[in-house]
């Protein structure tokens, strides 16, 4: 579907999986957690049981990688009846760790795009997660210089979108969101009268995961997120 751009003068960006690598991160802890509890059950036993408690302590510690800790070692001794060892409890700390730590790798096209926009739009960071670790990542990709501004959403629902515009003054109908996320980063932003781009990265949460058809009003999905300079 083709949409008009004409009117944007704001564009919001998406980070995880939209300007650096995150969600393979996640994946690649679950098969070692999935490792460290196989004498337990098994493994798909254990990854629907670690998917169900994320979700049922997204409430209580949001989204990130601390909430995804504290669910791995909740999930640990629950699989095990309470039995887990504490070297295992510690691996599972260590798992978090090593995320945090990891260096910061940009996405193809990520620089060219945001450089190519920079002076033509105001640019801004609208993402979810924990506050610290995204300001961390914020700072280790040296994408900073672009944004005029960077805010970590506890969630990414149409009233988040809708609030956060009107705190910085930004009419819906000027702006237009880029992301990976069909559920957070499109259909929100259209359902308020913004405008959306969908950049699909090669795998996906499951929570993020969209399994009823939609109809693509209001946004475009593209290959890759340079794509985007044919539009704007």
């Amino acid at each position: 579907m083709e949409i008009n751009f004409e009117g944007v003068r704001v564009i919001g960006f998406d980070a995880d999986d939209t300007l650096w690598v995150n969600e393979t991160y996640f994946r690649d802890a679950e098969e070692k957690f999935t490792s460290l509890l196989e004498k337990y059950e098994t493994k798909n036993k254990i990854d629907q049981e670690l998917f169900s408690t994320e979700i049922r302590n997204l409430d209580l510690y949001g989204y990130g990688i601390k909430g995804f800790v504290l669910s791995m070692i909740e999930c640990a001794l629950e699989l095990s009846n309470n039995q887990v060892s504490q070297k295992t409890i510690l691996e599972c700390l260590n798992l978090g760790k090593e995320m945090i730590s990891r260096p910061v790798e940009l996405l193809n096209g990520v620089t060219e795009v945001l450089e190519q926009l920079k002076d033509k739009y105001r640019l801004i960071v609208l993402t979810k997660g924990d506050l610290l670790d995204q300001e961390r990542k914020i700072e280790r990709s040296g994408l900073s210089q672009y944004f005029h501004h960077v805010e970590v959403l506890s969630d990414k629902k149409e009233k988040n979108y809708r609030d956060l515009l009107d705190h910085l003054q930004i009419s819906p109908s000027e702006f237009l969101m880029i992301g990976n996320s069909l559920k957070s980063d499109v259909l929100p932003l259209v359902g308020i009268g913004a405008r959306a781009v969908h950049v699909p990265f090669h795998t996906t949460w499951q929570h993020e995961e969209v399994l009823e058809p939609v109809e693509n009003n209001g946004y475009i999905t593209i290959s890759t997120l340079t794509d985007i300079l044919e539009y704007v």
